[in-house]
């Protein structure tokens, strides 16, 4: 079983920010693979299904991002899930706007769901895909930038990411994440 994870706010208000990417890549998922995500347990809501053969859970924390790392620990220790079929997604201020990056493992750089996520498994050995959103021009301005509503000329450059980190998530399962890293980094 595979765990693909998307990071972002639960409230309706963070829908539309640059803080959701994760959460917009699992519903283009589960949305193309039919995964129902309505299950709510582990602090957050979740589907299962199965992409390219590989049975899979779709899962979308609640914890608010700084405390994401709470409800994925809980996935991975119920389901006992191998740190090798765990991806995260999530979104990257060091990555440019509409691109994404993918890696096995890695430090958790500044963003605060990763670093709870880093915190929780103990560990940095696990894959994902970074959804670039660019940098605010003030690094003073980070937290607005990242939780204010996007702009709408900036709108279809990060919908064009989302559908780019949602099909790497597929070449991952299908592939290996070698041959989706030469792909799509």
């Amino acid at each position: 079983m595979y765990l693909i994870v998307g990071l972002g706010n639960p409230e309706e208000d963070y829908n539309r920010t640059r803080h959701n990417m994760g959460f917009h890549v699992i519903n283009k998922i589960a949305q193309k693979y039919q995964i129902a995500i309505n299950k709510k347990k582990f602090d957050s809501f979740y589907g299962e299904g199965t992409i390219e053969g590989v049975k899979v859970i779709l899962l979308k924390p609640q914890t608010y991002m700084n405390l994401s790392g709470e409800a994925i620990v809980q996935v991975v220790r119920f389901y006992k899930i191998p740190m090798e079929n765990v991806c995260i997604i999530y979104d990257d201020m060091d990555v440019e706007p509409g691109q994404i990056k993918i890696r096995k493992k890695g430090g958790p750089g500044s963003h605060n769901g990763m670093k709870s996520v880093v915190e929780n498994l103990q560990t940095e050995e696990f894959a994902r895909i970074r959804v670039g959103i660019g940098s605010p021009q003030r690094k003073e301005d980070s937290i607005s930038y990242v939780i204010g509503a996007i702009p709408e000329e900036e709108e279809k450059i990060l919908d064009k990411a989302t559908t780019k980190a949602a099909e790497a998530m597929e070449n991952i399962l299908k592939e290996g994440i070698d041959k989706a890293m030469n792909q799509f980094n």
